[in-house]
């Protein structure tokens, strides 16, 4: 197995994950088995050690989790790849990922819930899980694929994403995606943007770790580079010492949601399919996005003027492009895998209610369905 792959393969969204996370520069995985990801963890286990990296199995995703972050603080970019019940167990370690800015990538493949649920059925029921599972005051970005392309393309822009403003970065993949075959277009190596994460220049006596310039992102030292500094979870002060006071929380956490919200316009990533003109407006992301799409050009032809708006981003969410949608709109529909997740946040942008379709097991819409709540929504 060569050590750079470029070219045309048939191959599935997991193997296409792992792929793109090679490409983007990644040489540490940790991860525990779990179906539908246990793909990427294969991949891996056979690509890092040809490519230079470390591929660990731990005994639980707590563990994996630990070690992307102690791996993302010795330098190297790290991901781990899980399922709904694994994220459950890494919430309060991607909360410490949060706090002391390790980049790293978290790879959602998600399947039917709550708790075992379907560990084959594809959902997408873990987007507000990603949003606000972890506690306290926290701005995540999430993405999601909608293609085996797109996960070889969004695992790369996730590590770019996460280098750029030094956070936990989710790839939000249903288990329809991860599984799918399709054809892989992987580029030449000169073609793939590649971003790492910005360098301190002052010596080590003048270093602090946690103090940062307008664009609110701390350049990062790692462990061995010669500096020494203190990294916490508990609230700091610019030295990266604990700091309880209430000036230390107001500044670290304002900055850490902020250098995510007021560079949102620029994270923020949608896909719009006849939105010029439309009278009814589809929301949907990952496979459902797919059907959606199809249902839209149908309910063009009958004359009904639909388009799609496709979420790639997740979070930050999209709310001024819906909002300003919304206005010249009759009726809006969204459609997820899941009984009403992010439906409520479509709602809350586009200041009206929605034809909500749900669809809860593990098939994806049919494009028949959407295109008969596109009828609904537009009388």
């Amino acid at each position: 197995m060569s050590e750079v792959l470029t070219g045309k393969s048939f191959v599935h969204g997991d193997w296409a994950c792992a792929e793109g996370a090679i490409a983007a520069g990644c040489r540490f995985y940790a991860a525990y088995p779990i179906t539908p990801a246990t793909e990427i963890a294969e991949r891996l286990a056979q690509r890092l050690p040809r490519v230079g990296g470390k591929f660990i199995q731990f005994e639980d995703e707590i563990g994996a989790i630990a070690s992307v972050i102690g791996a993302s603080y010795s330098g190297q970019k790290a991901m781990t790849a899980t399922s709904g019940p694994g994220i459950s167990l890494m919430l309060e370690n991607i909360g410490l990922a949060v706090m002391t800015e390790a980049p790293c990538v978290i790879v959602n493949v998600m399947r039917g819930g709550p708790s075992t649920g379907q560990p084959t059925g594809g959902a997408q029921g873990d987007v507000m899980q990603c949003r606000w599972g972890t506690h306290g005051d926290t701005e995540i970005i999430a993405l999601a694929p909608q293609s085996v392309q797109e996960m070889f393309d969004l695992t790369i822009h996730a590590f770019n994403l996460s280098e750029r403003y030094r956070t936990p970065v989710f790839l939000m993949a249903d288990a329809n995606i991860g599984h799918l075959y399709e054809t892989l277009q992987i580029p030449e190596a000169k073609g793939i943007e590649v971003v790492n994460r910005k360098r301190p220049t002052e010596k080590p006596g003048e270093y602090q770790p946690f103090s940062a310039g307008p664009d609110m992102v701390p350049p990062m030292a790692c462990f061995g580079d010669g500096y020494r500094f203190y990294a916490t979870g508990l609230t700091h002060n610019e030295k990266g010492y604990p700091d309880m006071s209430v000036e230390a929380q107001d500044r670290l956490v304002r900055r850490l949601c902020d250098k995510i919200r007021r560079n949102a316009d620029e994270i923020e990533r949608v896909e719009e399919h006849y939105t010029d003109d439309c009278d009814v407006l589809v929301v949907a992301y990952g496979i459902t996005a797919r059907s959606a799409l199809s249902a839209v050009k149908r309910a063009r032809e009958e004359g009904i003027r639909a388009g799609l708006l496709r979420l790639v981003t997740l979070w930050p969410f999209p709310d001024g492009r819906i909002e300003a949608l919304a206005k010249g709109i009759r009726g809006a529909v969204v459609a997820e895998m899941n009984y009403g997740q992010l439906v409520r946040e479509v709602e809350r942008a586009a200041m009206r209610r929605v034809e909500f379709l749900p669809k809860l097991g593990e098939n994806p819409h049919m494009p028949e369905e959407i295109l008969a709540a596109i009828r609904r929504a537009s009388k």
